[in-house]
């Protein structure tokens, strides 16, 4: 079996929420459980840090990843979904895990898989805790896939659990309010381990309070005080919380007896973790800057942080179908050239109805069969010191990066 055949029977045979949507979404414990205890229990045996949330999960894991690769520690990183490449989501110290790997462990357990029904996540979710077990991390930062609580990620026993944000997302699966959303991420809460709650709004802490204190779990709470920006290469406003939660993670992690020098680590971020997407600047000549903001609280950080920008503006913009686009689309601002785009995934909202759907909301422009063809002409359309802003989708990222 070669690695495109291994990757080929992934997203063909398992199901898949990255191309499938909620059709795919199996929520529950018992499969990925009987799975790993298959594998002799990987996740019981390295250090992880859990991060659930709705936005900031990823660049608060890269950080601090990157703080403790810089202090001399073995981390591993397990992240999705990918933007080109699957080992993507499997990292230590910034190399992706093996395709030899890959095409090994689909071949030991493909019979298993089939006869448990075992899902796409459940599948890479034992992958990267029995890649890290075998490589004997010190550290394992691990992404909540989706929600929390009935996530596969969620058989961990971690050392420290991390709550990013709170904001409308997948309302379909984790509910249609705030309240219904921090409830399902409270689920990684356990017990007697210390929770870092991110930043969100005030009422939403009672539901974290109780559940903290039901299980005996430390809670503590980050600071928006301080501005690490100026010691690290993650520029954006929007990264100055993630830098903070980060930071106070770091410090517990002290606490515990694991040392670290935060300042250091955050020098290098993206070289030394591999993390792409998060507001990349692609060109100078014209300004290309691609960024994964995907919901309403994302869409609106990248908004403001385009504002900075002096020159003419484009946005590069596409969507999946399972969103809440009006909310998305009352956020982008008017005035702007708007390039209209599909993403290459069966999820993906076709861009003439994405361009209907904008023009109630006065956002004018015009529709594109691919990413591709909305790049070419934002490209071609532009002049040297205009800012193009290609965003709306983790597929859409995915595709523009191609061109690149």
């Amino acid at each position: 079996m070669t690695y495109e055949n291994a990757i080929d029977y992934l997203f063909k045979q398992l199901p898949n929420y990255q191309q499938q949507g909620t059709e795919a979404y199996k929520p529950g414990l018992n499969n990925i459980a009987s799975f790993c205890n298959e594998l002799g229990d990987p996740h019981h045996t390295f250090k992880s840090i859990h991060l659930a949330g709705t936005n900031g999960k990823g660049s608060t894991a890269h950080i601090i990843a990157a703080v403790l690769q810089k202090s001399g520690y073995q981390v591993g990183i397990y992240s999705s979904p990918h933007l080109i490449d699957f080992r993507e989501r499997i990292k230590i110290n910034g190399k992706y895990i093996s395709k030899e790997k890959v095409v090994h462990f689909v071949q030991e357990n493909t019979t298993y898989c089939e006869t448990n029904q075992i899902s796409f996540f459940e599948w890479t979710t034992a992958l990267a805790f029995s890649y890290f077990a075998a490589e004997g991390v010190d550290f394992a930062i691990i992404e909540t896939g989706l929600g929390g609580r009935l996530d596969s990620t969620n058989i961990l026993r971690p050392i420290l659990s991390i709550i990013t944000s709170i904001g409308l997302d997948h309302t379909p699966i984790l509910g249609t309010s705030l309240e219904e959303i921090a409830f399902e991420k409270a689920g990684i809460i356990k017990p007697t381990t210390p929770v870092l709650l991110g930043f969100m709004p005030l009422h939403l802490h009672s539901i974290f309070e109780q559940k903290a204190a039901e299980l005996n779990a430390p809670l503590y709470f980050a600071s928006k005080t301080a501005d690490y920006r100026t010691h690290c290469d993650l520029k954006p406003a929007y990264q100055k919380d993630n830098l903070n939660l980060a930071f106070e993670a770091s410090k517990l992690l002290i606490q515990m007896g694991y040392s670290n020098d935060f300042k250091k680590g955050i020098k290098n971020v993206v070289n030394a973790t591999k993390f792409y997407g998060r507001w990349q600047v692609v060109s100078d000549t014209p300004k290309i800057i691609l960024d994964c903001g995907h919901n309403a609280e994302g869409i609106e950080a990248c908004i403001a942080e385009l504002n900075q920008f002096e020159g003419k503006k484009h946005i590069v913009f596409g969507t999946v179908k399972d969103k809440d686009h009006s909310s998305i689309l009352s956020l982008l601002p008017k005035g702007t050239i708007y390039y209209f785009c599909c993403p290459s995934n069966y999820r993906g909202m076709p861009a003439d109805q994405l361009q209907t759907e904008a023009g109630f909301h006065n956002l004018t422009g015009s529709s594109y069969p691919t990413v591709s063809t909305a790049v070419t002409e934002a490209i071609e359309t532009s002049e040297p010191n205009d800012v193009i802003l290609i965003t709306g989708s983790t597929f859409i990222v995915a595709d523009a990066l191609k061109e690149f």
